[in-house]
């Protein structure tokens, strides 16, 4: 990435301008200052302590290969959905039943595959793949990716500091209580697992704090019964499952929930249905407030009832 020195920055220290303008965390320029062509200054490495001039050319190394960190991304079968991209992020609707990162047994049909494939074909390059948020393997919905090291740096300082809000569509088994409500029910791992999640007293060992909003939007009566609802999510916190534990907690899983969730002899999808259908982040380069919708899946569709929804 280049940058143009103006008049008002004419005499300030390098160092100030990577911290102070540009906002580079610690992390980010002690990783530049590594790197032996990481900072340029009219195209020849400098230290921090440079003193910058009007009209100097600022060259910072912020894209890197994946061929050279992190092993290789195989270019997927399947691009990815794509519902933005600029020369900061690529904003991509996740299908529900795909992995967000290749792991054992998903080495070719994730999201970062998918990416890779669109890299590829749009740029004859495969980048690091930098998701902002996560999302489970059967969770569908936005996924945020930052395209360089600058841009990943600022979001996740964002989503630290609570600048970053999700939404999230879930169909649950039963009606909550109220229309609209607070959960808070601490989370922990449940003991000798290393997936599963339980909810816990909040001074418990291993206890971490856990906060959703949530609100009603529809709920319905199935020909067999059981009564069902569409509900927005909001979590204030990122704990793992922590959706699928807190209206689990209610008494009102989320429908196909096959660790958390009530087996009922209804049919039921092979997924849990829970999607993330919205995002609103501050743009890394801009600082702009974008509000991201991902269209929720047919898997969802069909559960709904022939009624308005209105997220």
């Amino acid at each position: 990435m280049q940058y143009v020195i103006d008049a008002q920055h004419d005499g300030v220290l390098l160092r100030t301008y990577l911290q102070g303008y540009l906002g580079l965390s610690r992390r980010l320029l002690t990783r530049l200052k590594s790197h032996p062509e990481g900072i340029l200054l009219g195209g020849k490495p400098v230290t921090v302590r440079a003193v910058l001039h009007a009209g100097d050319v600022l060259t910072l190394a912020m894209e890197d290969d994946a061929t050279t960190k992190r092993g290789n991304v195989i270019p997927g079968e399947v691009p990815p959905q794509v519902l933005y991209e600029d020369e900061d992020i690529l904003v991509c609707n996740k299908p529900a039943d795909m992995p967000t990162h290749p792991s054992h047994g998903h080495f070719d049909d994730t999201l970062a595959n998918a990416v890779a494939r669109y890299e590829l074909e749009r740029t004859g390059r495969v980048g690091v793949f930098r998701p902002v948020n996560r999302l489970d393997r059967n969770t569908g919905g936005i996924v945020l990716i930052a395209k360089h090291q600058l841009a990943a740096d600022r979001l996740s300082r964002a989503m630290q500091g609570g600048r970053i809000q999700k939404q999230y569509l879930a169909v649950l088994e039963g009606v909550p209580p109220t229309k609209k409500g607070e959960i808070h029910a601490s989370i922990r791992r449940a003991q000798e697992s290393i997936i599963t999640r339980e909810i816990c007293p909040p001074d418990a060992p291993g206890a971490k704090e856990a906060h959703t909003h949530f609100r009603v939007i529809a709920h319905w009566t199935l020909p067999q019964g059981p009564k069902r609802s569409l509900v927005c999510a909001r979590p204030v916190t990122g704990r793992t499952h922590q959706l699928r534990l807190h209206f689990a907690h209610l008494g009102t899983p989320i429908v196909g929930d096959d660790m958390y969730g009530k087996h009922l002899p209804i049919p039921t999808p092979d997924h849990h249905i829970l999607h993330a259908f919205a995002l609103t982040f501050p743009h890394p380069a801009t600082g702009q407030i974008m509000t991201l919708i991902a269209p929720p899946d047919q898997a969802l569709r069909d559960l709904l009832p022939d009624i308005p929804i209105n997220p």
